[in-house]
């Protein structure tokens, strides 16, 4: 099986390639194997998968003015350690990750659920053809495939698989970050549930979440958070 060194060069631009995930992470294991879509399709900075630790950043659409404060917060901190943001490109949270991130000269990866050339939102179209030309965009969804709302959910799924770790910074009753951190969990990922979003009673998903291991992120605890992540190089931060 090629390497990853041998099979892709260092920065690749508006071009697109196709690979298994055993191609870009070596081989998962049975757990892993369960979900993880058959081909990966990407565009962009394919460095970004191997140089630092990847942390999802995700939450609600309709994020609060809050959320979206604390989010900005969340990814610049993230940024400062060296942290490559993965998030989902939808409104509200993932936005202000993948946004933040760029404003901060760091380095972020999209997850679609769409195929690379389709754009939903439509409002994060320039968006995504920023990160697509100097950042990475990743989709398991060819180019041939239509665009069902399944595809979200199971994009979620796919964020939990390549990210060391998932934080829900703000979520509803019923939400696609709930899959991402059931998913997480199951994967043996690290999963963490902001502070504020913690404190809600009125979602029982999360309080179950932390009875089967995902924790409280608090600022007390963030440089735990980060010393837990693995030690990839964390070189190779751009400043666009």
């Amino acid at each position: 099986m090629p390497t990853f060194e041998l099979r892709y060069p260092a920065l690749v631009t508006d071009s697109t390639f196709d690979c298994t995930p055993d191609e870009l992470f070596g081989p998962l294991n049975t757990v892993e194997q369960k979900f993880a879509p058959a081909r990966l399709f990407l565009r962009g900075n394919l460095t970004f998968l191997k140089q630092g630790p990847r942390v999802s950043v995700v939450g609600s659409r309709n994020a609060s003015p809050d959320a979206q404060k604390r989010a900005r917060a969340l990814t610049d901190a993230l940024v400062d350690r060296g942290v490559v943001v993965v998030s989902g490109l939808a409104e509200g949270i993932d936005t202000v990750a993948h946004t933040a991130t760029m404003e901060r000269g760091g380095r972020t990866i999209a997850v679609l659920g769409t195929p690379l050339d389709e754009y939903y939102p439509k409002q994060n179209r320039e968006l995504q053809e920023r990160i697509g030309k100097a950042h990475l965009l990743l989709s398991q969804f060819a180019g041939d495939k239509p665009v069902h709302m399944s595809n979200f959910p199971i994009r979620n799924r796919t964020m939990a698989l390549i990210a060391d770790a998932t934080v829900i910074v703000e979520a509803g009753l019923r939400s696609g970050t709930e899959h991402q951190g059931w998913e997480a969990l199951r994967l043996g990922r690290l999963l963490f549930i902001a502070e504020t979003l913690a404190q809600r009673t009125d979602l029982p998903w999360v309080q179950k979440m932390q009875q089967y291991g995902a924790q409280v992120l608090t600022r007390a605890n963030f440089d735990e958070f980060i010393a837990n992540l693995p030690e990839r190089d964390r070189s190779g931060a751009v400043a666009l």
